[in-house]
């Protein structure tokens, strides 16, 4: 039986979006167990229904549509008045609020929402805003103000925004899902990669698939059309959640929806909303639990902003690197080896090409490349927290009656490094390079081409540091990453993510390590955000996302500062009183990430034309007739002695058909030769994606190859 996501223990971090009314009632437990029993309802599988219902095409449980939404919004609704009922009691004091620009205006503590402040700027403004930001938190349009505060509001434009937008687009989503199939919905949120939103849900014998996507998009219309507003209560009691933790409760018209929100003001801001794929998904995760559907969705304030995207959808498909890297010849994947990848003679040139790239780069930075083992007791794991929070991501075996597990991760190998030897505070930073290969036991329906595989490697690096050292660390972790992705041609945004709740290590640690980490993000120059208590518990950290050619969003980098582990590993060096030890921060960092997701990233941004320097095709020579051919095969000898990637087309096909090749396989320079430059020791060289050609010695061709490779040195 699948247990109901809205009485599971589901963790909500504590901030001032989500903390009780600090003047609220509390309503009676009947209420709020009866409440939470009906929405768990949703997420339990009832009988599937009739062969006959099924043959007709319908799989809703009409029972349980009549019966229990029914009196859950029954339920919501006595608890809404409750509240409401209550704010009105409330004595609403004169309030300032500050607007981004500085102007302040007047409110009433209770009363005033932040939709309100919008309408007294502009009605274009309240027309548009779907969030807003109060005092940092995130915070529903329509929900009264608390007190002073300063507001910022955002409107679809805005990361807030549109990750709001999509959110509250799928609850319109599970309404639609709930009220065509009866299924019991499990969890719906926007995806990580900010690009819509998906629902798992439970549907029994029926298999969802592209054919019942236009019920679903009929279905969600109806709410938008009906303009149904999103209505926040709150509730104090779930299972494995602390007595005086307050979540909160959402409904949007038929839906009632366990949710921290915030969420957009009514299903009518939705004018487009199209349903774009259908999956299975484990409940919570877990291959051993029961399987559910996924269905994806995306959303936008209006039809043309949908049409766009699903043009530009369709043109991404073109370029899918699974699809590419098999007409390249690049890399393949076999049955006997899920989620480990084949890469081909060609694919490994550029394979090794962005490795030997990195390494370039440690060899200017200051980064010592070191090699671990690929499998460790699992005493390390204990150590390190990733048997207790982690191994069920491993690969783990009995080796002689002992447990080892092959390394996920590298950074507890790279602990043992550090502390193997006394260490002195003249040895900081300590930057430790690992190219190793891992491994992580991705569930069989998780993984996705290059992009979510079991057998990766990773340009890892672990920076063992002082507290005085943080900044100058961070800054230069900053300025590599910005040299890599201004070379591969992305844009980047950055993040700072700071302390949570519940966190390891001494506050004036975290104050200073988040100090150090805006002034080395305020130093580099490039706007950041910051993301108030989403930093790790073992550290602030640095969220980093590139946008390729496609304007498609990725986390690639890392940037995490750890106080944990050193403590874990007992780590230490002397300081200058040699009598005094001193724990050094740990800094993980990396820059393409797992150098196969970055492979299919390249190969996807490029549209499969390799930039020369990367390029597994560099140049081809094409002789015109096989009198050439000894020429072509010198011409070709000279360039691979030079240290390019060259072939030389000695076929007895025509000199057009051989270019028409050539171009197709995306070489970067094809070079004809015939009698005349055999005789000037030239070639013709034809650049890819260019109409005219010159003329040039091999010299000249070698310096232009060299000048070119020596900009992304």
């Amino acid at each position: 039986m699948i247990v109901s996501w809205f009485c599971y223990s589901i963790r909500v971090r504590p901030s001032v979006a989500s903390r009780r009314f600090s003047s609220l009632p509390p309503f009676t437990s009947a209420a709020k167990l009866a409440l939470l029993r009906l929405v768990s309802t949703s997420a339990v599988p009832s009988p599937s229904p009739s062969p006959s219902v099924m043959a007709a095409g319908k799989f809703k449980d009409e029972a349980y549509l009549n019966k229990v939404i029914a009196k859950r919004i029954q339920l919501f609704e006595s608890i809404q008045n409750q509240q409401k009922a209550h704010l009105q009691s409330l004595p609403s004091d004169p309030i300032k609020i500050t607007l981004p620009d500085g102007t302040v205006k007047e409110g009433k503590k209770w009363v005033t929402s932040p939709l309100d402040v919008a309408k007294d700027i502009s009605n274009s403004l309240a027309s548009n805003a779907l969030i807003s930001q109060v005092n940092g938190v995130l915070w529903d349009m329509a929900r009264p103000l608390e007190g002073d505060c300063e507001l910022k509001l955002f409107t679809f434009d805005s990361d807030e925004g549109r990750d709001t937008f999509w959110h509250s687009s799928a609850h319109i989503l599970g309404q639609a899902l709930e009220q065509e199939y009866g299924c019991k919905l499990c969890i719906g949120p926007c995806t990580t990669r900010g690009e819509g939103f998906y629902y798992d849900a439970f549907y029994g014998d029926l298999g969802l698939n592209e054919d019942h996507f236009k019920q679903i998009e009929s279905e969600a219309s109806k709410a938008v059309r009906q303009r149904q507003p999103f209505e926040r209560i709150e509730v104090e009691i779930i299972n494995d959640l602390p007595a005086d933790k307050t979540i909160t409760v959402y409904r949007c018209g038929d839906l009632v929806d366990l949710c921290r929100g915030p969420h957009i003001p009514n299903t009518s801001f939705v004018r487009a909303l199209a349903c774009l794929k259908a999956s299975s998904a484990y409940w919570r995760g877990n291959k051993d639990r029961e399987s559910l559907q996924r269905v994806y969705g995306i959303s936008f304030p209006d039809q043309k902003r949908l049409k766009e995207y699903i043009q530009h959808l369709e043109e991404a498909k073109k370029y899918d690197h699974r699809l590419l890297g098999t007409k390249q010849e690049l890399f393949f994947c076999h049955p006997l080896s899920p989620g480990s990848w084949f890469f081909l003679p060609l694919g490994t040139r550029i394979y090794n090409k962005l490795m030997e790239f990195i390494r370039n780069q440690y060899r200017e930075r200051g980064y010592q490349e070191v090699l671990s083992p690929n499998m460790y007791n699992m005493q390390l794991w204990e150590t390190s927290g990733h048997a207790a929070n982690y191994k069920e991501n491993m690969f783990v075996f009995e080796i002689e009656k002992q447990e080892f597990g092959l390394k996920p991760m590298n950074c507890p190998g790279h602990c043992l490094m550090f502390q193997h030897r006394v260490r002195s505070y003249r040895e900081l930073p300590l930057r430790l390079a690992d190219f190793g290969v891992l491994h992580r036991n991705e569930a069989s329906g998780a993984l996705t081409g290059l992009t979510r595989v079991r057998r990766f490697q990773q340009d890892d690096a672990h920076i063992f540091c002082r507290e005085s050292q943080i900044k100058e660390e961070v800054r230069g972790v900053l300025e590599f990453i910005k040299y890599c992705y201004n070379i591969f041609g992305f844009t980047f945004d950055l993040k700072l993510s700071t302390r949570p709740e519940k966190y390891l290590g001494e506050l004036a640690t975290w104050e200073k390590a988040e100090a150090a980490l805006t002034e080395a993000l305020n130093e580099f120059g490039k706007p950041w955000k910051i993301d108030e208590g989403d930093g790790a518990f073992y550290g602030p950290k640095i969220d980093i996302s590139v946008s390729d050619a496609l304007n498609r969003k990725f986390q690639c980098a890392t940037l995490q500062l750890d106080f944990q582990l050193p403590a874990r590993f007992e780590l230490y060096y002397s300081a200058e009183d040699e009598a005094k030890r001193e724990s050094p921060v740990m800094i993980h960092r990396a820059i393409l990430g797992s150098v196969e997701r970055m492979f299919a990233i390249l190969l996807e941004h490029y549209r499969g034309k390799w930039p020369f320097w990367l390029s597994p095709r560099q140049a081809i020579v094409c002789p015109v007739s096989e009198k050439s051919q000894p020429y072509a095969l010198k011409v070709r000898d000279q360039i691979h002695h030079a240290g390019y990637y060259v072939d030389a087309d000695t076929s007895d096909r025509k000199i057009q058909k051989k270019v028409r090749e050539a171009q197709l396989a995306q070489y970067n320079y094809i070079l004809v030769v015939g009698e005349e430059e055999a005789n000037t020791g030239q070639v013709s060289v034809r650049v890819r994606d260019k109409a005219d050609h010159s003329v040039m010695s091999i010299d000249g061709l070698l310096k232009h190859f060299k000048e070119e490779t020596d900009l992304f040195h």
